[in-house]
């Protein structure tokens, strides 16, 4: 597997080895001592899966006191998935990280602890699916508004289109009021 580096030190994007011919393909997505070794050594305790349709978009999203890494990937469809960095002492404070993921390229998306995550879903449908450093905990949930200017993700939505958002996500409160971690 290649690690590939971003502008933000800790978040990385992982290619797979993928093995093909005329009957479809291989690969492998994680291997715990491959990971530990040259990614982060955490260990992973919960993987989820989500099936979203057209212009969805979810987060910013974090657990302040049960932060969760997470390992991040398509396997249907295409997102444009993001890490914003959240963590005060940062030299990237502020800062965020946007890839294409799909289950064409096969790319994933480490977001280690400290970091809002959020998606929006830039096919007809898409399937997503990540491991969790740490289990999901509602009462220690916060979301960042996903348009704000501070942070200015430049999102791919389509002009003239407005995105699909949960309840949670239009409550999101602007950087500037958000709960950072030390």
């Amino acid at each position: 597997m290649e690690i590939i580096d971003t502008e933000i030190k800790d978040v990385k994007i992982l290619k797979p080895q993928v093995f093909g011919d005329e009957r479809g393909f291989f690969m492998e997505t994680w291997r715990d001592s491959f990971f530990r070794e040259n990614v982060a050594d955490k260990a992973f305790v919960q993987d989820n899966h989500s099936k979203s349709t057209a212009h969805v978009l979810r987060g910013l999203h974090y657990q302040l006191s049960h932060p969760q890494g997470k390992l991040v990937r398509v396997v249907q469809g295409e997102v444009f998935d993001v890490a914003v960095d959240i963590r005060k002492s940062s030299p990237t404070f502020g800062k965020y990280v946007g890839v294409r993921l799909s289950s064409e390229n096969k790319l994933q998306f480490w977001i280690p602890e400290g970091f809002a995550h959020g998606f929006c879903v830039i096919s007809e449908t898409a399937e997503f699916v990540y491991k969790c450093t740490n289990y999901y905990d509602p009462s220690s949930e916060h979301s960042i508004k996903w348009n704000d200017p501070e942070i200015g993700i430049e999102w791919p939505i389509p002009a003239g289109v407005e995105p699909l958002l949960s309840k949670k996500d239009l409550a999101g409160v602007p950087f500037k009021d958000a709960v950072y971690f030390d």
